[in-house]
């Protein structure tokens, strides 16, 4: 009786249609093109975008449910809240925060962990998290520096504390405003009165239960478990093992470089070497000095592996005198001189996808790259070859005019912070208030996210916080387009049935499963899913799917797309789960294994007590 169960619930399941399979077929396609990242995330989810309203028929697409995702609310929230973030950013608050804390910490380690935590996780709950990561990646990076602490030790927990942060509130993360609309619009089209739009403060009890214990994990286990692949010494050239790769040489009388430029001296084509920097009579110059004409004498520091360099010392007559082994061989502590300094890669930046020579990087820049870290790989040969993804991180050298520059500019995140940072303190309090204002209105008066939020950007120009240009800059428009992209998708999986039928396929363990079991099966499924493709195309994947498994095992549909949410929110285990991750992967020096190691706990023990909670606040 009990082996017939599985094939009576597997009888009521509702036929597969020629539009259930195309649309399966394009969620299949959609999830390798977001693993593989054969294409940019964004730009796969225009396809996605594109193929369903090509294929009307058979997905149900119009036009302007295709197009549908750039006008939806959630769209728009989140880049409503992605300008205030950079508004409260540029104010100078949240790293005025961290310096706090870093001053509360001091050497003690223990310290320094819990003032990660305390200065991430309340503010991701009132700041997108993203860019609260990405102010303090330099801050956390000096505090281990200066405390004797591998900032590997603390830059992963400051990725996770801020994801737990970002689940006190309906504006801590784009998934929850994602969320927040998809499950508001099921509600209306299935008439289904459980499901509405979040409130701001929803789910912040549950969100603090979830922080405190993560932040307990991290501060016990999870530090246990974290490596210090970073080396507590601020020293560059140890890090990144350059020892092999740099040298300097002295240019002979007889040398054929003799007359010519720096640009002219290595044949590129040829050998897999640069020029970082020029010496002659005891002054150094570096970027850029590629119209720099070579004398007798001249000592350069050349980039290469040793086996290229003989070649290169006996085709143009170089003499070999040594290798800089630290920092300060390469960083004269005269002022305005050049100095090494990592950064990382935002999202959105326009070298994504380009390579070091097709992004002109070394003229654009006024910088040499001397290595650098992708997915837990050092590059330091064959660099130019090599395209660059978000989150990698290059070992530069370059004039302290460049590295303000750098600091100031939106695409990158500087590993220090800069000396003299250009913060706006002035402008802390219309920040802090319009923030205020924007969670007040949302909160007290019958006023949606979106109207409050778009409220909050006015008031931000009209007081000076920001300036009009500085609109555009502040919008990741890679989350943009990604969010109205798979938007369509969502709406296409349930259209079609295809919801409806792989609802019907997880309830079937309803047989053998309680409501919180099949509750707890979603909450694992989300954050499997996610931890391979992007958090907010997994909520628009999953909800619809959720929400037809509990009504077909009569649960709470409400309780399952928070599980949902949350899972997606939350996804520890792989550095390509959440772009904070990603931001933390190569200043941390982290390989892969590490976000599995210290995550997947991480993940399992949240994975029962937000499943406990969501079963205690909103009954099954």
């Amino acid at each position: 009786m009990a082996a017939s169960l599985p094939l009576a619930a597997l009888a009521d399941l509702p036929p597969v249609t020629t539009e259930m399979a195309v649309v399966f077929v394009l969620v299949a396609v959609t999830l390798v093109l977001f693993v593989t990242e054969a294409l940019p995330l964004d730009v796969t989810a225009i396809l996605v975008m594109v193929t369903l309203m090509v294929l009307q028929p058979w997905t149900d697409i119009g036009v302007a449910e295709g197009l549908s995702g750039f006008s939806n609310p959630a769209t728009i929230t989140v880049l409503a809240m992605l300008i205030l973030s950079n508004g409260v950013s540029r104010s100078g608050v949240v790293q005025i925060l961290g310096r706090w804390m870093s001053a509360f910490a001091g050497t003690n380690k223990h310290r320094q962990l819990a003032s990660t935590i305390l200065a991430t996780g309340p503010a991701s709950g009132f700041i997108n998290n993203t860019p609260v990561v990405a102010i303090l990646v330099p801050v956390i990076s000096d505090l281990a520096h200066k405390g004797g602490t591998s900032p590997s030790k603390l830059l992963m927990p400051l990725s996770f504390a801020s994801m737990l942060g970002g689940m006190l509130t309906l504006i801590g993360t784009s998934t929850n405003i994602l969320a927040s609309q998809t499950a508001e619009r099921i509600g209306a089209e299935r008439g289904v009165e459980a499901l509405h739009a979040f409130s701001m403060f929803e789910f912040t009890h549950l969100g603090a239960i979830v922080l405190v214990v993560g932040a307990a994990y991290l501060m016990t286990i999870g530090y246990w478990l974290l490596p210090e692949r970073v080396p507590p010494e601020d020293d560059y050239l140890a890090e990144y093992e350059m020892q092999d790769y740099l040298s300097e040489v002295i240019v002979q009388a007889s040398s054929p470089l003799v007359g010519k430029t720096v640009s002219e001296a290595i044949d590129e084509r040829r050998f897999d070497a640069d020029v970082l920097q020029l010496v002659r009579g005891g002054e150094r110059f570096i970027e850029p000095i590629g119209q720099k004409v070579i004398k007798p004498g001249d000592v350069l520091t050349i980039r290469t592996d040793r086996e290229t360099l003989a070649a290169i010392a006996d085709v143009d007559d170089l003499a070999l005198t040594g290798a800089p082994e630290t920092d300060p061989e390469m960083e004269p502590t005269t002022e305005e001189e050049q100095t090494l300094v990592e950064l990382v890669i935002q999202s959105g930046s326009p070298l994504v996808g380009e390579t070091l020579r097709s992004s002109s990087f070394r003229g654009r820049y006024d910088a040499n790259v001397l290595a650098f870290r992708s997915r837990g790989e050092t590059v330091r040969q064959r660099m130019d070859e090599r395209k660059l993804r978000v989150g990698d991180t290059l070992l530069i050298q370059a004039p302290e005019d460049s590295i303000d520059r750098l600091s100031q500019s939106p695409d990158f995140i500087l590993g220090h912070e800069p000396e003299e940072p250009d913060y706006r303190t002035e402008k802390i309090p219309y920040a802090v208030a319009t923030i205020v204002g924007v969670v007040a209105a949302a909160t007290l008066l019958p006023v949606n996210i979106v109207v409050s939020a778009l409220a909050g950007v006015v008031a931000m120009v009209a007081t000076g916080v920001l300036h009009p240009g500085e609109l555009y800059e502040s919008v990741d428009w890679n989350v943009i387009f990604l969010l109205a992209g798979v938007i369509p998708l969502g709406i296409a999986l349930e259209q079609t049935g295809g919801a409806e039928l792989l609802g019907a396929l997880v309830a079937a363990t309803g047989q053998f499963l309680p409501a919180v079991g099949v509750l707890w099966v979603f909450y694992v499924a989300t954050s499997l899913i996610t931890g391979v493709i992007s958090n907010n195309a997994s909520v628009v994947l999953m909800i619809p799917v959720a929400v037809e498994a509990a009504l077909e095992v009569g649960a709470n549909p409400f309780a399952f797309v928070l599980a949902v949410t949350f899972a997606a929110s939350t996804a520890f285990m792989t550095p390509v789960g959440y772009q904070t991750n990603l931001f933390v992967y190569g200043p941390g020096g982290y390989k892969f294994g590490d976000y599995v190691r210290v995550g997947m706990p991480l993940q399992l023990l949240l994975s029962v007590v937000t499943v406990a909670g969501i079963a205690a606040f909103w009954p099954l």
